[in-house]
């Protein structure tokens, strides 16, 4: 990784010693929240005693940091520099709110998936520190091994119902698109066309034959009585934390109420079906510098020398476990539970940040309700959900 933080440094003071600029208007200001504001207050006072620049970090709620900058950022106001997630990416760029970052000579260091999160419409825009995604719970009681297919998880399912060993086998709570997804693409579905310059809105595929499939095969499983509707969050927690159940998706949010229930589970892959692996979204945080900013260079520069290191990452991991970006700090993880779903991450799709997605929750998410609930096929509802979804992309009643 270059060490570009000197050089900017050295061309910083000359200008100040050149023009009187005081040392204050040097500062680099950041917005993070009370996890990640006490590392980078950390890392702030180093880089001030060695460079003399002071690292200012504002703490604010999570959820208000995006508000926030839209109202400060064009009046001036706003940090050199934010800590956010990568589906807020769609909104601040499309209003010119954010700078883009040359990643080139540390991509290589990073999950591909994640550091993608952070481009839009061909513009890298964030650099990744944290990629979330759910994953395959099985009771180990119940399911030894982990089911490598679809069809395998069906059978695993018959089985343990026949046997009476549990009520089901595989359970899912029915309106949840953010879950199914894994399904779907293990059919060969997806929700936008991906390019090289991101999500491409003209493409949707929920009503594609992959994403027909898996509807197909949601159908079915319900219909042959392997899994009943009505479940909601919860009831699928419940069910699988008292035996009901013995194999769920879901994710790292979930584990602490999981271990608390004492069931004896373990973390696995999403089972895979004829259109490979099942890839499920990740959920990417990173960090975006401002495009008011002035001192663009230098957050860029403290970015990658004093962030986007092992020894930071390692630290925020520390305080916020979540599968780190940054694949060095990825492959020294030791905790079993989150191993599984960094496995289950590694081919996982970012979720998309575009605007359009805002028209897609919905219509797929009832599209799922109808299969549940028997009320129409898979292939009705779904191709139903992809005309809804067009319609509403293209500003339509």
């Amino acid at each position: 990784m270059m060490k570009l933080i000197s050089v900017f440094v050295a061309t910083i003071v000359l200008i100040a010693g050149t023009l009187g600029a005081a040392a204050q208007d040097d500062s680099l200001v950041i917005w993070a929240d009370d996890t990640r504001a006490p590392i980078l207050e950390e890392l702030g006072a180093q880089f001030e005693e060695e460079f003399g620049i002071a690292v200012r970090v504002d703490e604010l709620g999570f959820g208000d940091i995006r508000d926030q900058f839209k109202t400060a950022a064009p009046a001036g106001e706003g940090p050199d520099m934010i800590i956010g997630a990568h589906d807020w990416l769609g909104e601040l760029a499309v209003n010119g709110l954010l700078a883009e970052i040359d990643v080139s000579d540390v991509a290589d260091d990073f999950l591909g998936a994640a550091l993608s999160a952070f481009v839009y419409e061909g513009v890298q825009y964030g650099l990744p520190y944290a990629a979330e995604n759910v994953a395959f719970l099985r009771n180990v009681d119940l399911v030894p091994d982990n089911p490598e297919t679809w069809d395998d998880v069906r059978s695993v399912s018959e089985q343990l119902i026949a046997d009476g060993a549990s009520k089901y086998g595989f359970v899912m709570f029915d309106n949840n698109p953010y879950h199914f997804f894994p399904v779907q693409t293990a059919f060969g579905g997806y929700v936008f066309g991906l390019t090289e310059e991101g999500y491409n809105p003209e493409d949707v595929g929920i009503d594609s034959e992959g994403s027909i499939a898996a509807a197909a095969y949601l159908e079915a499983y319900g219909a042959d009585g392997l899994m009943p509707s009505g479940i909601d969050y919860d009831v699928m927690h419940t069910m699988f934390e008292t035996g009901d159940a013995a194999m769920i998706i879901t994710g790292p949010w979930a584990i602490p109420r999981i271990e608390e229930s004492g069931v004896n589970f373990v973390v696995d892959s999403i089972p895979a079906g004829p259109g490979g692996s099942g890839k499920p979204f990740l959920g990417v945080q990173g960090f975006m510098i401002s495009a008011f900013s002035e001192n663009q260079l230098l957050a860029e520069a403290f970015l990658f020398d004093y962030i986007a290191t092992d020894e930071t990452m390692s630290s925020i991991y520390s305080a916020d476990p979540r599968p780190p970006a940054l694949l060095e700090t990825r492959d020294s993880i030791e905790d079993e539970i989150m191993l599984g779903f960094v496995a289950a991450g590694t081919e996982g799709l970012a979720m998309p940040a575009i605007p359009e997605m805002s028209s897609v929750w919905s219509a797929w998410g009832n599209a799922m309700q109808l299969v549940r609930t028997g009320e129409l096929s898979g292939e009705e509802a779904f191709s139903n959900a992809g005309e809804q979804i067009r319609a509403l992309i293209a500003g339509e009643e």
